[in-house]
C-alpha cells in the first residue's frame, strides 16, 4: 500500500490497503447486486455477505456469526447500541468518562435524570476507576456497562476485558467501543463482550463501513437500529454495503498477521524517543504516558502557543497531525476526555495527538520531532 511518511493522524482515518482495495473493487463489479433480491446473482451477494460476517466472527472470537449486524460505521454502531442500552435498563448505565463523542452525545443527556451513570479515570493514567465501578456492579447499582478498549486522543487502553468478565459474571450488560483497538492490537476475545463496535476506516478498510456485536440471547434478537426492510434480520434495515464491508474485513484479516509482538514494542519504542526528544528539548507535557497506551499514540501539551500555529506550521512542512479527536475537532468545546484527564481550558487549547500507522519507522519519528523542536525555536524567537 501507499507509504506516507509524513501522516500522523491515524487514529483520524486511515488510507485503503491494497488488499482491501481489490476486495472492493470485486464486490462492486462481481457481487453489486443486492443480496435481499431473490433472483441467483442476488444469491450469490447474500453469500458473499455471510462469509464476510463468518470472517469477522473469527476475527472476534465468535461462534455464532449472526450476532454481527454491519453498519455505515461506529458512530452509527455506538449511537445505536447506548440508545438500546438505555431505553432497555430499568438501572443506570455506567459510561466512562473518556468515550468517543459519538458515545458521549447520546449518553450525556441522561446523566442529570440518572439513567446514565458517569465513570470517573485516574487522571494520570486516563483508566477508568475499576474499583468504582466493580462497587456499582456487586451493589446492583446499574444494569449495563460501557467502556472503550482504546482512547481515541491519549491512546490510553482500558481494562475491557476484565470489565466484560466482571459483568458477565454479575448478569449485568457489557459494551466496547473497539474502533481503535481493532487492527493495533489482538482482536480475537472482543466477542466475550455483550455489545462490540467498530469502523472500517480506522484500520485500513475504507469509510462507510462498520459493525455492532449483539448478544447472542433475547436481547440481541429485540435490537433494532434501523426498521423498515428485513435486512441484517430486521435489525438494521437498510440495503447491504457489500464492496465496503468485505473491504473492512478483507483490511483486518491482513492486519492479524500483520505485526508481532516484537514489532509493536518497535513501534512504541520508536513513538518513546519522538516523545522523549521533545520533552528533551523543550519540556512538552505528555498526557496518560504512566498508563497502558497504543503503540502508535501521543498526546502532549505544547508550553506556549496555541495548537493551531504549531499545526500549520507542521502542515507547512508535509506534516499533518492533529489537536485532538477529529470528531471534536473545530468546535471550540472543552474536550471531555482532556477534562477527564484533569487539563484546563487553557492547556486544552495547547494539545497536540500524534498518531503513527502501521509503516511508520524510527526515522519518520525522528523527522516529525526535528520538525517540531524547529519550529519551537521560530516561534521561541519571535
Amino acid at each position: 500500500m501507499p507509504y506516507f511518511s509524513k501522516y500522523f493522524d491515524y487514529n483520524a482515518t486511515t488510507p485503503m490497503s491494497d488488499e482491501a482495495q481489490r476486495a472492493w473493487e470485486e464486490a462492486n463489479s462481481a457481487a453489486w447486486h443486492n443480496p435481499s433480491s431473490l433472483y441467483r446473482e442476488a444469491g450469490a451477494a447474500r453469500v458473499r455477505l455471510d462469509e464476510c460476517r463468518e470472517d469477522l466472527a473469527d476475527e472476534l472470537g465468535i461462534d455464532v456469526p449472526e450476532r454481527i449486524v454491519f453498519t455505515s460505521g461506529a458512530t452509527e454502531a455506538n449511537n445505536a447500541a447506548i440508545r438500546f442500552l438505555i431505553e432497555q435498563s430499568e438501572k443506570p448505565v455506567a459510561v466512562s468518562a473518556i468515550e468517543h463523542p459519538c458515545v458521549e452525545a447520546v449518553a450525556t443527556p441522561h446523566l442529570e435524570s440518572g439513567k446514565v451513570r458517569e465513570i470517573p479515570v485516574d487522571p494520570a493514567t486516563g483508566i477508568v476507576d475499576v474499583e468504582r465501578l466493580q462497587s456499582w456492579i456487586k451493589s446492583e447499582e446499574v444494569s449495563a456497562v460501557s467502556v472503550m478498549a482504546a482512547n481515541n486522543e491519549t491512546g490510553v487502553l482500558q481494562p475491557w476485558l476484565e470489565l466484560a468478565e466482571h459483568c458477565a459474571e454479575n448478569g449485568v450488560r457489557f459494551h466496547t467501543d473497539a474502533a481503535q483497538w481493532l487492527g493495533k492490537l489482538p482482536s480475537d476475545q472482543l466477542g466475550e463482550c455483550d455489545f462490540v463496535t467498530g469502523s472500517g476506516h480506522k484500520f485500513r478498510g475504507g469509510k462507510g463501513s462498520g459493525f455492532l456485536v449483539l448478544p447472542a440471547d433475547e436481547m440481541g434478537e429485540s435490537f433494532h437500529s434501523f426498521v423498515g426492510g428485513p435486512q441484517e434480520e430486521g435489525r438494521r434495515a437498510g440495503t447491504e454495503n457489500l464492496p465496503a464491508t468485505a473491504a473492512m474485513v478483507r483490511a483486518l484479516s491482513e492486519l492479524r498477521g500483520d505485526m508481532t509482538v516484537d514489532e509493536m514494542e518497535d513501534h512504541s519504542n520508536n513513538r518513546d524517543e519522538f516523545e522523549a526528544a521533545l520533552v528533551r528539548s523543550f519540556g512538552v507535557e505528555l498526557i496518560g504516558a504512566t498508563g497502558p497506551r497504543l503503540w502508535n499514540t501521543s498526546m502532549f501539551v505544547l508550553p506556549f502557543e496555541k495548537n493551531v500555529k504549531w499545526l500549520s506550521r507542521l502542515s507547512r512542512e508535509g506534516f499533518a497531525v492533529s489537536t485532538g479527536s477529529a470528531c471534536s475537532a473545530g468546535k471550540g468545546n472543552p474536550s471531555k476526555v482532556m477534562m477527564a484527564m484533569g487539563l484546563d481550558y487553557e492547556a486544552m487549547g495547547r494539545v497536540i495527538r500524534v498518531s503513527g500507522g502501521w509503516e511508520t519507522t524510527r526515522e519518520d519519528w525522528q523527522e516529525l520531532a526535528d520538525a517540531f523542536v524547529l519550529i519551537f525555536e521560530e516561534l521561541e524567537s519571535q
